[in-house]
This record gives structure tokens, sequence and C-alpha cells, in this order.
């Protein structure tokens, strides 16, 4: 598989789960302390998936620069997510606000990065 197709497949996922972050976020910033379970594994799952097929990529078959950046960015986003899942959620503990926050924006900017590493080599 080409790298292109990789970042396409990655980028749709992250996408699917980012909207799913969307709702999480929305339902910790209305004032309930955690999403639903079932929510969470989703977003999680379909993110896993993105970042695990990205450094497949990376490792295999290169990756153009600012694709590595953001699965580096995305591997870190990662990291608060487990520990919001672990350290909070599983534990029935509200998530820190500004936990969700850092999260989503290194989430946020590591999906942009990879969007315009995509469109860049759709381009080229």
């Amino acid at each position: 598989m080409e790298p292109l197709r990789m970042m396409e497949t990655s980028t749709v996922l992250l996408l699917l789960a980012a909207l799913g972050g969307v709702v999480m976020a929305g339902i910790r910033f209305s004032g309930k302390p955690y999403p639903p379970t079932w929510l969470a594994m989703l977003h999680g799952f379909l993110a896993g998936a993105a970042v695990t097929l990205l450094i497949y990529a990376w490792a295999t078959i290169g990756l153009p620069t600012l694709a590595i950046v953001a699965t580096v960015l995305f591997v870190l986003a990662a990291l608060g997510g487990a520990v919001m899942n672990l350290g909070f959620h599983w534990k029935q503990l509200a998530l820190p606000k500004w936990l969700v926050f850092v999260h989503a924006g290194v989430a946020v900017l590591g999906f942009l990065l990879l969007l315009v590493a995509t469109l860049s080599s759709l381009h080229s």
C-alpha cells in the first residue's frame, strides 16, 4: 500500500474519532463528569486504528515529515486519552477539563498537520 492511501484512511478514521471527541467534550463541558463508556471506547478504537496505521506506514514505507510530526502528536494525545480513561473514567471520577482541552488541542493540531500532508501528497 502506498503512503497516500494510508494517510487518507487514517484521516477518515481520525475525522470520525474527532466527531466523537467533540460530542464527548460537549458532554463534559455541559457539566456531566464523563461521557458514556461506549462512546469513549469507540473514540479510542477509531483513533487507535488510525495511529497504528500511520506508525505501520512510517516504519515500512515512509511518510512525509508533516505526517510523521502528526503521528507523534497523535501518540501524545493517545497518552492523554489513556490517562483520562484509566485514571478518571474507569474510576467514575470527573475528567479534568484542562486535560480534555489539552488532549483535544494536541489531537486537533495533529489532525491539521495530517490533513495538510495528505492534501499535499494528493497534489504532487
